[in-house]
């Protein structure tokens, strides 16, 4: 809805017309009283989004003004309805209190502007899970073939960086899976369109460094570090959008970090969907692998561990590194729950730190603070008296980041905080009682009112010989001194009191001393208040000025995911997986995790899950998978992949023992999904995955792909799917797992000598087909497919129809099949049909003429003598 003049507006419109124009694109939150309210075009979109009450508030050029609003008390809730919609929020605060007598509309400017990626508080925010605003910049030139990205997670601080060529940026936004990103519309992947914000001019690269200069404190970019012109570019995006979102001010964030990409697996955006990784494809985390394998206590360690999954190692050292750690707490008996017991009680430290930054810090995040350096001197108590020199270096690296970091502080904040904290400042009270003098004299004059106006109110009894005076709080006169009309004739006469109000029943008096009690009383109240705030603020300042803590927040996390990967492997059923620098791949009764949680939570008794072996050794790296549906294929296929993930993540894996040589790039094509939203079909979808496997893999890469060309006729896509196992067993020398139905592929065993042929084991029993779930070795026979059609619960006409038709294609296509020149490229056998071949032999041309499937049993086997005859060379 296009915004009306602003011609003709009363003082309280023509300030909200102000605003609006500042920031168009968002819907402003208008505070009035104890409402936020909203009006015109945004007032129509946010009752529809949050299914409230639209209204109408006055009227501007003759028309009603469209309104509607929410509770300032409530206001958290509703933002994070609108922010989950895609709505950015402009919040307009009154910026002074109403003073007595003052005329017209009170100050208003916008203090923030809440955009999925500038979250910080816990109500808009997932706890375990980054959020992250994504920034993304070429250089000045567009000949640049380098993308420069920038993230923050304004919640926690952190701030990183990258360069990545134009054709990987797809893989890292699905790996970072950004809230927000700041870019060119035509720089990114249409799928991130709807998270993209209003578009902003990208700075020049001189002014970008300036800007990160200055918002650091430092004379130049450099002193910082070495920062590429694309990566400049997108910090400057990044920093400015921050900056404006908070209406100025730049919250605490920590300095920008390159990341390379060299030591993280490739995982394309493909490959991330089909394995559900961080969450299933409907948003869900329990069915998900980080749903399984998280047995995190805090929030802080939920987010290292998606961290660890999105971001699986290729540094053998590093990955054995983070095993040897969470195998030595396992090792000690009772270290494991211990650890559980402190973590358990500890906060987020990292999104109090962030709120406390952004001046949206509350008493309870003090208490954060305050109970995470609590947390981190009882971790170090418990983890030091068991260290010693073969103590994991990673053990002793957190012990140490952990020891004493900010004792000060903690001393101050135990003395400060108290134990029973309020949810806001305004509410007062979470300054401990003997922390300050001052504020103790306030709140005992605030509190003791009543103990006072009580010891006053006996005195003043006594001396005017008046056994029913009172003493009581009047709204309009204060505190006054209350007796009987007839006792209140004999008082006029007191010079000290003055005569207030008079009834059929009572009198009322003030004295100097009554007034004076409730000034103090009232002003008490002010200035306890006002003191509090004045502690909260030197609290939080000291606070910031802790650079420890950031270390601290990080090695509680990592404590936090070691003992969750120990609590893992603790059953017995999860290995330590033995990774290595070569090329090595073998799973030995390998399982799907995700599955068997399902199966396990089921409760079925014959819910059991069928554990299998994966070898991919150098002389046989590539695996031809053939069987019927439903025979667990693509369950194989998904933990193969699942298991390489959870090993390079450092994580234990389900299996009884696994080796597994580092994995630079994994790809995972099992399933097929049409995207037709951009006139895509699932055949399409198929052969562009299948293409940038084929353009991305290399000998140190894993492959796992189902089905490749069932998206087109049968002869076009065994074409297909032939010359692709071809093109990964022999030009790129993968690690590979091809599942498909066409059993044609099957020969080619024959001439590829690292190919291995494996099956799903079917067995046939009085007539049923039962799949067991194993993968063994050799070649299948037929696909079952109309055993899993009646499965389904197709009318048994048509399944009987179908099993003639199959018999008569069947040996149709054995007719045609010795046509075929499958063989050709494989065997690098002659053409015939070339001038310098030799003449085909005898044996071979009767061969070609034979069809077995019209030979009866006699006369196959003389057909069998007739070609061993020609095969030695007797004509006669």
């Amino acid at each position: 809805m296009p915004l009306p003049s602003a011609a003709n507006a009363t003082p309280s419109m023509a300030q909200w017309f102000d605003l609006k124009h500042q920031e168009p694109d968002a819907l402003l939150f208008f505070r009035m009283g104890d409402f936020y309210e909203l009006f015109f075009g945004d007032a129509q979109a946010a009752a529809m989004a949050l299914d409230i009450a639209l209204t109408a508030r006055g009227n501007h050029n003759g028309e009603p003004i469209p309104m509607c609003g929410v509770p300032v008390a409530a206001a958290p809730a509703y933002l994070s309805r609108l922010i989950r919609r895609g709505f950015r929020v402009a919040v307009a605060e009154q910026t002074q209190s109403p003073q007595k007598g003052q005329k017209g509309p009170l100050p208003r400017a916008i203090v923030r502007v809440v955009t999925p990626g500038t979250l910080t508080e816990d109500e808009l925010l997932e706890a375990g899970r980054a959020n992250l605003l994504l920034a993304i910049a070429r250089s000045g030139t567009r000949r640049s073939s380098m993308i420069g990205a920038a993230w923050i997670d304004i919640s926690t601080g952190a701030f990183e960086t990258t360069s990545v060529p134009e054709a990987a940026l797809p893989e890292l936004m699905a790996r970072l899976d950004a809230a927000e990103v700041l870019s060119d519309p035509e720089l990114i992947p249409s799928d991130y369109a709807s998270r993209l914000a209003p578009v902003a001019v990208p700075p020049t690269i001189d002014s970008a460094r300036t800007l990160i200069a200055r918002a650091y404190g430092v004379a130049q970019l450099d002193a910082l570090g070495d920062f590429p012109d694309e990566q400049a570019i997108a910090c400057a995006m990044a920093l400015n959008y921050v900056q404006r979102s908070q209406a100025g001010a730049l919250p605490r964030l920590s300095r920008p970090i390159p990341q390379g990409v060299s030591g993280v697996l490739g995982i394309d955006p493909a490959t991330r969907a089909s394995l559900d990784i961080l969450r299933t494809r409907d948003g869900e985390t329990k069915y998900s692998l980080f749903g399984v394998v998280s047995h995190t206590a805090t929030a802080a360690g939920s987010r290292l561990l998606s961290q660890w999954l999105s971001s699986p190692l290729t540094n053998a050292q590093q990955i054995t590194d983070r095993q040897n750690a969470w195998l030595w707490l396992q090792s000690i008996p009772g270290l494991v729950g211990s650890l559980g017991d402190i973590l358990k009680r500890t906060p987020d430290p990292a999104r109090a730190l962030g709120r406390l930054s952004a001046g949206r810090g509350q008493p309870r995040d003090l208490a954060a603070i305050r109970d995470t350096l609590i947390a981190a001197d009882d971790l170090t108590g418990l983890l030091q008296p068991v260290c010693d020199e073969q103590t994991p270096t990673l053990i002793r690296t957190l012990t140490a980041g952990l020891y004493g970091r900010a004792d000060t502080l903690l001393d101050r904040l135990k003395a400060a905080v108290a134990e029973d904290l309020p949810a806001r400042i305004e509410d007062g009270g979470f300054i401990a009682a003997g922390f300050n003098e001052e504020l103790d004299r306030y709140r005992t004059l605030r509190d003791e009112s009543r103990r006072i106006v009580a010891a006053l109110q006996g005195r003043l009894s006594e001396e005017y010989g008046i056994g029913n005076l009172k003493i009581r709080h009047h709204a309009q006169l204060g505190y006054v001194i209350e007796v009987p009309s007839a006792a209140g004739a004999k008082l006029k006469d007191r010079p000290e009191l003055s005569f207030r109000q008079g009834t059929a029943s009572l009198a009322r008096f003030s004295t100097e001393e009554l007034a004076a009690l409730d000034r103090a009383i009232l002003e008490a109240a002010d200035k306890a208040s006002a003191l509090e705030r004045r502690l909260f603020a030197e609290l939080c300042t000291h606070i910031l000025q802790t650079p420890a803590l950031d270390e601290v927040a990080e090695f509680l996390a990592l404590a936090d995911v070691l003992r969750s990967c120990a609590l893992l492997s603790e059953g017995g059923s999860w290995c330590r997986p033995d990774v290595t620098d070569g090329t090595d791949f073998e799973l030995v009764a390998c399982r799907h995790p995700v599955v068997e949680a399902a199966l396990a939570e089921s409760g079925s008794a014959d819910a059991r899950f069928i554990p299998n072996d994966c070898k991919l050794p150098p002389e046989h790296r590539a695996m031809l998978l053939t069987g019927p549906n439903m025979a667990g294929k693509s369950t194989f296929l998904r933990q193969t992949a699942l298991a390489v993930i959870m090993a390079q993540a450092g994580l234990p894996v389900p299996a009884k023992s696994a080796r597994i040589g580092v994995v630079d790039r994994l790809f995972s094509r099992v399933g097929g999904a049409d995207d037709l939203a951009r006139g895509r079909s699932t055949f399409m979808v198929e052969m562009t995955e299948t293409a940038a496997i084929l353009n991305q893999a290399g000998p140190k890469s894993l492959v796992v792909v189902d089905e490749i060309g069932r998206g087109t006729a049968t002869l076009d896509g065994l074409s297909i799917a032939w010359a692709t196992l071809e093109a990964l067993h022999t030009q790129l020398g993968s690690r590979t797992i091809f599942a498909t139905h066409f059993h044609e592929l099957g020969a080619l065993t024959e001439f590829l000598p690292r190919l291995a042929p494996y099956t799903m084991a079917v067995k046939e029993w009085r007539g049923e087909v039962i799949f067991q779930h194993e993968v063994r070795p050799g070649s299948a026979r037929k696909s079952w497919g109309l055993h899993v059609a009646k499965l389904a619960g197709i009318p048994q006409s048509v399944v009987n129809r179908a099993s003639r038709l199959l018999a008569t294609f069947e040996r149709e296509q054995a007719e045609a099949r010795s046509s075929l020149p499958l063989f050709e490229a494989v065997a690098d056998t002659p053409d015939p049909a070339s001038e310098t071949s030799e003449p085909q032999s005898p044996a071979l041309e009767a061969l070609t003429t034979l069809n077995p499937d019209e030979l009866s049993p006699r006369e196959a086997l003389a057909a069998l003598y007739e070609l061993k005859r020609l095969a030695s060379g007797d004509r006669t």
